[in-house]
Parts: structure tokens; C-alpha cells; sequence
């Protein structure tokens, strides 16, 4: 029978050496301040921004240790339903699960970009930097960073999308086994060939980690990178990032598989096949267009901040966007914006006909 869709490669494991508590995801968290913290200070060489070796390695901690702990904090409190962690808060930040090594299992990104933000934010404001400014090489750093940790996802085989029977498909071994007793699942696992096991059939997933690794982190740095030396203003890489996030993030989750005891959200219109589906059938096959999942509606939030930010920075003082700073400290060199170069251009013609 022809397959139509490839297996989980079975030599990549989480662990990087089998018995030890190290993993490919941590691993990936560190390639990925590394690779921000690279292109950062690139910018900052080429721009002469005046910033000290110093301040650079200060930022990055105020940012890295935002990031953390948003992302634990949000994970644990939006995404778990049980109790746990109200009634043993400890537990939020021990690495330790029954005796064993865990590390930190559970990360939001929403809550690391929002803490992220704000950490940046303050150091800003207690360094005397412009927040717009220092924000907008973040904006144009983050993104490649941000491709290592969905590759650790992908690695861990973790945060898989939903059922296909397309050519992109491909069988995670963790991924939830549905009962070949629904004929959904049954006509899934004839036309894909996979293997049933104990009326279970571990059916193809989107591999929606290397999705949101190619739109999040590669494509939106591509854009972001683009304008990093044409933005109209200074602040409208962070507004352009959080934008392009929201919107590449909430365009994907509709290929996701929602966490099971968390489902959708927002329900703005009832799916029939709700009721005759068991929901861990139901949500590994359908991603109705009007149903939100969790991520969506913190997408959404992403992508009206902004719009609004956009809109904002624009209209705010010194928003000229400056670009290089002059190496013996004196004032920065403004470049002009494309519309102040067509007026200029339109100037020397008029003049030049007068000439004439």
C-alpha cells in the first residue's frame, strides 16, 4: 500500500545522551539566545549604537529571565487545569518529577514574549535607552533565535498538529492512539496504511512544530530583517513582529491538535460533529473556522497590539528612524524617510527646469 506519509525518525531522541538528564531542548533554548544575542550585537556594530559590551550582556539577562518566567508562569496557570500548581506553587519552577529529573516541562511562548516585553522594557527606562530603538533589533533578532526552540518541539516530538491524510503527514510516536472503533479514524488509517495496534491506530500528524519553526521564525525574521534599515519610524519592527507572530501563529493553530482537556475556547458556532464525535476524536480531526483555541485568542491579542502600536509610534515625537550613530559619539545620523527622499528628488527637478 502507498503511504501517504513518513515515520518519526526513530534516532532522534529527547535526551542527547540515553541515562543522562540532558536534553535536545534545552540544548535548543541556549542555540536560540545564542543566535539572537549574535544578530543583536551585529546590529548594534553596525549601527554604532551606543551600546557597552557591558549593557548588551545586562539587557539579554533582564531579557532572558522575563522571558522564563513568563513563559513557565503562563504555562502553568493557562494551560494546566488541575489544581496543581495553585495548591503546591513550589512546583512551578522544581525540575524534579517523582524523584527524577524533569527540567522545566511546559513553556509559553505568549507569556515569555509579554514578560520578555516588559523586562526590556524596564531596563530601558533604568538605563535611559529608547525602548523603540533597542526594541526594534530585538524585533529583528528574535525570530531566527525562535526557530531552535520549535525545533526542540519537533525533537521532543511534541506539540503535533492534527490528523491528515495528505503527503505532509508524519507518525509521532507519543501522539495520541485513537479507537479504530469510529469510522473516521478506520477510513484515516486504510487510506494513510498505518498500523493498528489493540483496535488503536497511531494515524499522521501535521508536523505543525517545523509550520510554525518556517513562518514564525525564518519567513517573519526574513520580513523583519527586510525593513530593519527601511521602517518609516522607530518602534515599527516591534508592532511589525508582534503582528507577523500573531498572525502567522493564529493561521497555524488550525492545522494544531488543542490540548484535549482545554479544547476550544471560543465556540462562535456549534459543529454537529461535535456531538456524535468523542472529543479526542473530534479535535484530532476538526478545527472548525469559527471554533478559537487557547493560542488563537493570545494571537489575537498579539495582532491588535500590533496594529495599535503601529499606529501609536507613528504618531509619537522623535520617531525619525534613526539608523547609524556616529563612532566618536556625536549626534546620530538621521536617515530620511522614502517619502522626504521623493520630495527632495521632486525639489531638484523643479529646480533644474528653472535652471533651463
Amino acid at each position: 500500500m502507498w503511504l501517504l506519509s513518513v515515520d518519526f525518525p526513530a534516532w532522534l531522541k529527547p535526551e542527547l545522551i540515553p541515562g543522562l538528564p540532558f536534553r535536545w531542548y534545552g540544548l535548543m533554548y541556549i542555540f536560540a539566545f545564542a543566535t539572537a544575542f549574535l544578530v543583536y550585537r551585529r546590529q548594534i556594530k553596525e549601527r554604532h549604537f551606543p551600546m557597552t559590551e557591558d549593557q548588551l550582556y545586562s539587557l539579554f539577562t533582564w531579557g532572558i529571565l522575563g522571558l522564563l518566567l513568563g513563559a513557565r508562569l503562563f504555562s502553568t496557570l493557562i494551560y494546566e487545569t488541575s489544581d496543581i500548581y495553585r495548591r503546591q506553587p513550589w512546583l512551578i519552577f522544581w525540575p524534579f518529577r517523582n524523584g527524577q529529573f524533569t527540567g522545566l516541562m511546559g513553556m509559553s511562548y505568549h507569556g515569555g514574549a509579554f514578560c520578555g516585553t516588559l523586562a526590556v522594557i524596564l531596563f530601558a527606562k533604568f538605563k535611559k535607552f529608547s525602548f523603540r530603538e533597542i526594541g526594534d533589533m530585538f524585533a529583528a533578532a528574535i525570530p531566527l533565535g525562535f526557530t531552535f526552540g520549535r525545533l526542540g518541539n519537533f525533537i521532543n516530538a511534541e506539540l503535533y498538529g492534527r490528523v491528515t491524510t495528505g503527503p505532509l503527514g508524519m507518525v509521532f510516536p507519543n501522539a495520541r492512539r485513537l479507537p479504530v472503533s469510529e469510522e473516521l479514524v478506520r477510513e484515516a488509517a486504510e487510506k494513510t496504511g498505518a498500523v493498528i495496534t489493540g483496535g488503536m491506530a497511531n494515524l499522521p500528524r501535521h508536523p505543525s512544530q517545523l509550520y510554525e519553526m518556517l513562518f514564525e521564525g525564518i519567513i517573519l525574521w526574513a520580513i523583519i530583517w527586510f525593513f530593519r534599515n527601511r521602517k518609516p519610524f522607530k518602534g515599527f519592527l516591534i508592532g511589525l513582529y508582534f503582528l507577523g507572530y500573531g498572525l502567522f501563529r493564529f493561521i497555524i493553530e488550525y492545522f494544531r491538535e488543542p490540548d484535549g482537556d482545554l479544547g476550544y475556547r471560543i465556540v462562535l458556532a456549534r459543529d454537529a460533529l461535535a456531538a456524535k464525535l468523542s472529543p479526542e476524536v473530534y479535535y484530532a480531526f476538526f478545527h472548525p473556522l469559527l471554533s478559537f483555541s487557547t493560542g488563537q485568542i493570545l494571537s489575537f491579542w498579539m495582532i491588535v497590539f500590533g496594529i495599535v502600536w503601529i499606529l501609536v509610534c507613528s504618531r509619537l515625537p522623535n520617531r525619525e528612524p534613526i539608523r547609524i550613530y556616529a563612532d566618536n559619539g556625536a549626534e546620530p545620523v538621521i536617515e530620511k524617510t522614502a517619502a522626504e527622499k521623493a520630495a527632495e528628488r521632486n525639489q531638484r527637478r523643479k529646480l533644474r527646469k528653472k535652471l533651463r
